[in-house]
């Protein structure tokens, strides 16, 4: 073992997303070894204790795996989990996960990738290659139609309401930016929880909320999903695990994974998501999404947005 633990220390302490600390309720798998372990000997709470502190590796390996990281036999793996009440490896592998989701941080992350003691270039690559999986796993899950009937559902929609926070407020501001771009009246939203409160007050059931957040998901992100709820407003939500509170919470949801080797999210998969969306958008409504753009260009063409070429006639001093 890495590291020894006392009988009956369970840790409590996590962080959210943003990197805060906190104390938060026990997952499933923290109650079970809560309840359970006064039963079990030293060995498996040890055992399992290290499982769980080091969920953000555990959670994706089989028993077998699990075994030979811990240097003790499958079966020892399988009469662990029983222990805690388990039928199946799979159901625990479940909970973990589970637990991984609501208990990662970037601090997490940055330790078990400074375990691996790699080169500079070694962590550069390794964030390269998670991000192509990233995609992949994307292209994988999300199929056309899925992406169509959420476009129809905007095209319905008669205000759209983006709430994304902190780190997500790039892609609320991108989703709601290119929505606007094409004649929806869409708005992300930004300054206080009040003025969110008072944003979501006025919609109804024929607008349409779309909250991004991922992790344990931020707190006035999930409150905007509730709020909504309460007032008859559909919900559509981006994250990166269907055991998070916006998929728990929202109408639907799509799942974008931002894992990333390093302390920051990656936000490949998220953006490619929300280019198909706003592709499939933009042609549901072609004629009006082209007059759109031709009055945008038009605007373009006559100001003075762009910077000038070197053939342009420009002031000088």
């Amino acid at each position: 073992m890495q590291r020894t633990v006392a009988n009956n220390q369970i840790r409590t302490t996590v962080s959210n997303h943003d990197g805060a600390g906190t104390r938060s309720a026990r997952t499933r798998v923290e109650e079970r070894l809560a309840k359970a372990s006064p039963g079990l000997n030293f060995s498996r709470r040890e055992l399992l204790t290290e499982i769980l502190d080091n969920s953000e590796e555990t959670c994706f390996l089989s028993s077998r795996e699990l075994a030979k990281r811990y240097e003790v036999d499958a079966a020892t793996v399988v009469r662990t989990v029983q222990a805690l009440g388990y039928e199946r490896y799979a159901d625990f592998q479940d909970d973990l996960r589970s637990h991984f989701v609501l208990r990662i941080s970037p601090y997490t992350v940055m330790k078990a990738a400074a375990r691996q003691k790699r080169t500079i270039a070694d962590y550069v690559e390794h964030s390269l290659e998670m991000e192509a999986n990233n995609l992949a796993q994307l292209r994988s899950t999300l199929a056309a139609p899925e992406v169509i009937e959420t476009a129809r559902r905007i095209r319905r929609a008669r205000r759209i309401l983006v709430v994304g926070i902190d780190l997500a407020a790039a892609l609320s501001h991108l989703l709601s930016y290119s929505l606007a771009s094409l004649g929806f009246d869409s708005e992300a939203p930004v300054g206080s929880a009040g003025n969110l409160h008072q944003k979501i007050r006025l919609m109804g059931p024929k607008d349409l909320l779309i909250a991004i957040s991922f992790g344990r998901c931020l707190k006035e992100t999930v409150e905007a999903v509730t709020r909504a709820h309460k007032a008859g407003v559909p919900t559509f939500g981006i994250t990166d695990s269907d055991k998070s509170p916006i998929a728990r919470f929202c109408d639907s949801h799509w799942i974008a994974s931002i894992a990333n080797p390093s302390f920051n999210a990656s936000y490949v998969a998220p953006v490619a998501a929300i280019d198909a969306l706003l592709v499939a958008c933009a042609h549901l409504q072609q004629e009006r999404s082209l007059a759109w753009m031709k009055e945008k260009e038009k605007e373009l063409k006559s100001g003075n947005r762009w910077y000038p070429g070197p053939d342009e006639d420009t002031e000088t001093e």
